[in-house]
């Protein structure tokens, strides 16, 4: 079978986890902090903070930038839950934007249109996605984010490598902290760099990234200038009500090894995307992601019509395709709050449409080759 993503692990990924599990520590260790180190350079941000997945990541982000009761937030609805959920488990209120049908990313036309139905000071906080790789122009959205005064969340877990270039011409990595307050990465098996599960909040602010540190290890600090008191070296004190997400050093060595080749990957997933756009160009049903320079390609999706027969066909000839995402708004969970079908009509249609190819680095020529055929195959 050839699934949609999967991860690669080299006996290079196997040697530096092994020297963890030989080590003194497990967890709480060095191997953490040199892969927050690396990585922050990778993006292009001060700091890096490894948490426990991604979801860990929007939590404790959410968090630090004030969300509770009263508090709203607007996202997309083209996203994993997460992106929306994180602003519920800090007790605030999600609000949904629709998406550009060029790009499906969040259409800022439509957030603007949302800031104007209420008071000027109604909404706290934006949480962008870099949906499937597709770098947002979070430049528009700072501009956007002064003009209103509320602060921006990245969630960059599809897109560590992706960039945008801003209106200078220069280059943005997604993730690097010049727009946005906090950004995002996740690790799961299927991302750009796997340790298993783990996630990664980047961001160019120093208190911010206090905060985080804080919150990660269950609000509990020893350094000796921020404690109240300071009973001896044993002593610590808890500050603040945070949460156990820490990272382990076994799944930061495994990162470390994956971030070596990050760079490698990212040019091969290209290659995969250029491939399949070309070859599907003649094609009058099947429409291709908007090919932009900094996309960094975590999903291949294609829309089109007859898209379960599609999905089925692929996978009666062992091709494991994949759908990103049921919009959040229509799980039913999220009709408790009054979000229903017809609400966001873009985001709607492109789900009826969706299908994501297989798209991961090792995927070799042959495969691709076959997935491609069958695809072309099923739409004579």
């Amino acid at each position: 079978m050839i699934p949609y993503g999967k991860q690669h692990i080299t006996p290079e990924d196997i040697k530096e986890v092994a020297k963890v599990l030989q080590s003194d520590f497990l967890t709480q260790g060095p191997v953490v902090l040199e892969f927050e180190k690396k990585f922050a350079e990778y993006i292009g941000s001060k700091y890096a903070v490894a948490v426990a997945n991604g979801t860990a990541a929007l939590h404790l982000s959410a968090l630090a930038l004030g969300v509770k009761k009263g508090v709203n937030v607007i996202t997309t609805p083209i996203t994993f839950a997460a992106s929306a959920n994180c602003v519920l488990y800090a007790g605030g209120n999600v609000f949904f934007a629709d998406i550009d049908p060029s790009t499906q990313l969040l259409d800022i036309e439509s957030v603007k249109s949302l800031l104007k139905s209420k008071d000027r000071n109604y909404f706290s906080g934006i949480i962008v996605v870099d949906f499937a790789g597709s770098p947002i122009d979070l430049e528009a959205y700072k501009k956007l984010a002064d003009e209103y005064g509320f602060w921006i969340i990245e969630d960059a877990a599809h897109a560590p490598g992706g960039f945008f270039t801003d209106s200078k011409g220069g280059r943005q990595n997604c993730g690097n902290g010049n727009f946005a307050d906090l950004a995002i990465f996740s690790f799961h098996p299927v991302k750009h760099i796997a340790t298993g599960e783990g996630g990664m909040i980047t961001t160019n602010n120093k208190n911010l990234y206090e905060k985080l540190l804080l919150l990660r290890t269950h609000g509990i600090t020893k350094d000796p200038q921020k404690l109240l008191e300071n009973h001896g070296g044993w002593y610590q004190e808890m500050q603040e009500l945070g949460f156990n997400y820490r990272l382990t050093d076994i799944a930061a060595a495994l990162g470390i090894s994956q971030l070596n080749r990050a760079s490698e990957n990212l040019k091969r997933r290209r290659e995969i995307a250029k491939k399949y756009a070309e070859s599907f160009s003649k094609n009058k049903v099947i429409f291709t992601p908007l090919a932009v320079p900094g996309h960094a390609y975590h999903l291949f999706v294609i829309t089109i019509p007859k898209r379960k027969g599609l999905y089925d066909y692929l996978k009666t000839e062992g091709i494991l395709a994949q759908v990103h995402y049921l919009p959040v708004h229509l799980h039913p969970y999220y009709s408790q709050f009054g979000w229903k079908r017809g609400d966001f009509k873009v985001a709607e249609k492109y789900y009826e449409e969706c299908l994501s190819l297989p798209m991961f680095p090792s995927l070799t020529d042959k495969e691709q080759d076959f997935v491609i055929e069958k695809v072309l195959e099923f739409f004579k």
